[in-house]
Parts: C-alpha cells; sequence; structure tokens
C-alpha cells in the first residue's frame, strides 16, 4: 500500500484537505504560489515532452488515468478554477457548480484527443488567471465562494494553495512513470 501511495502522491499529498485553510494571507507565499501556478502549463508539457502516442495512453498506475487523461484532467479542473476566481470576484459569495472530474476523464476528448490540444489551453488559460491574480488585493484572497459538494465556504487564497500543488502533483504522475518505464529523457522548459 505505501507503493500505491508514493504512485497516486509522488510528492505527498497537500499540505491540508483539498480547499481547506491555507492560513492567513501572506504575500511572500502568494508569490510563491503564483510562481508555481504559473508554471503548471511547463512543467505539464515537459513531463509529456516526447512521448508516443502508445506511451500517452499508460496508466501512470494501476487503476488509474492514462497521461492523456491526466493533461486533459489538468485543464479541466483549472478552467473550473477560473471560472469560480471570475465569479467570487464579481459576485458576493456565489454558489459554485460542481463537477464529476473522474466521469470527466471518460469523456472521449479526454481518451483521444492530441494532449497539445490541453497543453495549449492550459497556456492561454493560466495567462489570463494570472493577469487576474497578480492584480487581487489581499481583500480579494479572502472572499469566498460555496463549493455544494463540500458544503462549506473556500477562499480564494485557499484555492491558490490548492492549485500550486495541483499542477506540481499531476506533473510529478507523469514523470514518475516515465522513470519507471524507463522512456525518454524530459525536455525541461521554462
Amino acid at each position: 500500500m505505501i507503493i500505491e501511495k508514493s504512485l497516486r502522491y509522488p510528492i505527498g499529498k497537500p499540505e491540508v484537505e483539498w480547499f481547506s485553510d491555507k492560513g492567513p494571507f501572506n504575500v511572500a507565499a502568494k508569490e510563491e504560489h503564483l510562481s508555481e501556478v504559473g508554471a503548471c502549463p511547463s512543467i505539464i508539457e515537459n513531463a509529456v515532452f516526447n512521448l508516443t502516442q502508445d506511451q500517452l495512453n499508460v496508466p501512470y498506475r494501476e487503476g488509474g488515468w492514462t497521461s492523456r487523461q491526466v493533461v486533459h484532467h489538468v485543464a479541466d479542473s483549472h478552467m473550473n478554477a477560473y471560472v469560480r476566481f471570475k465569479l467570487t470576484l464579481t459576485e458576493d459569495s456565489p454558489i459554485v457548480k460542481s463537477y464529476e472530474e473522474s466521469a470527466w476523464a471518460e469523456l472521449s476528448d479526454s481518451k483521444i484527443l492530441p494532449v497539445s490540444v490541453s497543453l495549449d489551453l492550459l497556456r492561454a488559460l493560466h495567462s489570463r488567471w494570472l493577469a487576474i491574480m497578480k492584480n487581487m488585493t489581499a481583500d480579494d484572497w479572502e472572499r469566498t465562494f460555496y463549493h455544494p459538494s463540500l458544503g462549506r465556504a473556500v477562499r480564494l487564497w485557499d484555492m491558490l494553495g490548492t492549485y500550486a500543488w495541483h499542477g506540481k502533483h499531476h506533473a510529478a504522475q507523469i514523470s514518475n512513470l516515465r522513470d519507471r518505464m524507463g522512456w525518454i529523457e524530459k525536455k525541461y522548459l521554462k
């Protein structure tokens, strides 16, 4: 079971539960998190660089998603996060829509589209998302939305910490698969 845990969470689980309290707003932590979110498209691209179509269709662990599904999942998840940020910045405590990420990963776009589609989307999406986040005030980071699946309010500050971890987490799943399978060297991007 320990091996399974390391395959599923190669960089460890988030410090605290998904979307839970990440502590008080902190400018230094914000800058680090923004840097990590900004690097996400490149680290995902680096993880899948030069993988063949057959390699992209190998699950990163038994019972897990394929690398192709992981890349499309990151795009799906980050699109939802971006929309949640915009709703929260423009409405008072909006109720956001939950989605079944496992069901989304089984849809045909996640199973057959080239990963380049989601890599392009991630680059554009993160440019827009970062443009918003870099200009948010301390008060903006305290704004909340209501998440029906969690049954509670979530601060944008807590979301930032979660998504700083999220991209690195999924890139590591793919990179660890590459290493275990002995597949070609990765390209290191900035």
